[in-house]
């Protein structure tokens, strides 16, 4: 049978479509034909699913075929903020030093600078959840400690940093919590009559966390702890002191002020991507 010549023109263009159709999908699926803009979109959509680990994933593998370029150094910032959403402050914290060693210079720095210090605060901010009934010495705050100096270092070169004052209100907040965390292991040592350790741990609160709600409960106990030592002259100087600043006992309770800077806002996501 011979086929007319309309009807091969017609099967031709049929299969060349098909053919084409088919190389568009294999470009689609073969993540050996994807560029850097494709495996970013591709995490990116992931991340806006929620889905961090996958973005993770998906960020780690652009990186080994592209490290270099406005994408990679973009994808560094996206990875530190999946990190801390997957719930992983160590790594979060790691992405984020590195950032600042390979892009010192870098426009949006600040972000890493501000994250390191998120991550930190979200390792030390449980800490001062709930206070047991155990001894509160054994509270580490470590982590609080070091997110209170990564945020200090970001005020500090930043000063004009959009993240900047989000940053103070948290260094405030964690200067409250330590001061409060200080305060509950003084009362810890006047329930088990160690007096001096407590009139020595709230002298410490009075020096190191001026400014702070558990200033006046801190001299309230030192009145208290001296008293109960035998020395009335340091305890009469305590009580001036808190007569003085104090004179209608405002702030005796620091749990009355704990949201004093307690109040932080929604942690941001990284910079705007690349531009086409």
């Amino acid at each position: 049978m011979t086929i007319q010549p309309r009807l091969l023109l017609a099967l031709l263009l049929i299969t060349g479509f098909t053919g084409l159709t088919g190389c568009a999908a294999l470009g689609e699926y073969d993540e050996s034909r994807w560029s850097a803009e494709k495996y970013y979109s591709m995490a990116k959509e992931a991340m806006d699913r929620d889905d961090f680990l996958s973005a993770l994933d998906l960020f780690n593998r652009m990186e080994a075929r592209y490290p270099y370029g406005e994408y990679a150094e973009q994808a560094q910032l996206d990875v530190i903020y999946a990190h801390y959403k997957a719930d992983e402050p160590d790594a979060a914290i790691a992405a984020a030093e590195r950032f600042i060693k390979l892009n010192p210079r870098h426009k949006h720095v600040d972000y890493a600078y501000y994250m390191r210090g998120v991550a930190s605060f979200a390792q030390g901010r449980g800490l001062f959840e709930y206070f047991s009934e155990k001894d509160p010495a054994e509270h580490e705050t470590l982590g609080a400690r070091t997110a209170y100096h990564h945020f200090e270092e970001l005020a500090r070169r930043f000063p004009d940093s959009k993240y900047r004052n989000d940053a103070i209100q948290r260094m405030i907040y964690l200067r409250n919590m330590l001061s409060r965390h200080e305060l509950k292991v003084a009362e810890y040592q006047m329930k088990r009559g160690s007096y001096l350790g407590a009139a020595n741990r709230a002298k410490y609160v009075v020096e190191n966390y001026p400014r702070t709600p558990s200033v006046a409960p801190a001299l309230q106990l030192m009145v208290e702890a001296y008293h109960r030592l035998g020395l009335d002259d340091l305890s009469a100087d305590a009580a001036r002191v808190l007569a003085l600043n104090f004179p209608q006992g405002a702030g005796l309770s620091p749990s009355a002020q704990d949201n004093n800077g307690s109040e932080v806002g929604d942690t941001p996501s990284a910079p705007v991507p690349p531009q086409e």
